[in-house]
């Protein structure tokens, strides 16, 4: 890819949303390209920060049964119809991989570091998956912050669900939606002229 189709395709990428996505997903073999690229970001002291876990078929399901028991929980009062969203939402698309930030304790790289560099996967993932022609959305959800959930996919004390992200194939193409004006979010200097 050239550098000009690259910086075109990263200036018109767009997550399609999971419910707006159908089969197929991508492939092993894919996958395991699109994981590797995602791993590919910074990492401070090369302590690999996070995990990956891939959800297919019965998997999504599974993990929907235990997101619904979560949502129930915490939600004693709610409707029928919410009970079976948060039952389905892992199989709106046909591939689902959650990334846990698994900080460890370091004297010279924070926790905040870290963090943040799963959150990187997770954008690498959402990325590379788009370039390649699929549909993918990085979500959380109350799924995310849900400790029964957490521990179903195998977090460990101290590690925290960044997020979901759903691959598959768009129904339609997504819209574009509204996106800040730089001069309302970008200030070039630290004093002076705003702009």
């Amino acid at each position: 890819m050239s550098d000009e189709s690259v910086s075109g395709f990263l200036q018109t990428r767009r997550s399609v949303m999971a419910r707006n996505m159908t089969t197929p997903g991508p492939d092993r073999a894919t996958l395991e390209t699109l994981l590797s690229i995602a791993v590919r970001v910074p990492d401070h002291g090369k302590l690999a920060p996070w995990r990956l876990i891939v959800l297919q078929g019965e998997e999504r399901t599974r993990l929907g049964a235990v997101a619904k028991a979560a949502f129930i929980d915490d939600n004693p009062d709610a409707e029928g119809t919410q009970v079976q969203a948060a039952a389905d939402q892992f199989e709106r698309a046909p591939c689902v991989v959650a990334v846990i930030a698994r900080p460890v304790a370091h004297p010279k790289i924070p926790r905040s570091e870290q963090i943040l560099s799963a959150g990187a996967v997770c954008m690498n993932l959402l990325t590379a998956a788009q370039s390649m022609g699929f549909a993918a959305q990085w979500l959380t959800g109350a799924a995310a912050y849900a400790p029964s959930v957490a521990a179903y996919l195998g977090a460990q004390e101290g590690d925290e669900i960044a997020g979901f992200i759903y691959l598959g194939t768009a129904r339609e193409a997504p819209s574009e939606r509204a996106r800040p004006s730089l001069d309302d979010v970008v200030r070039f200097g630290v004093s002076g002229d705003q702009h």
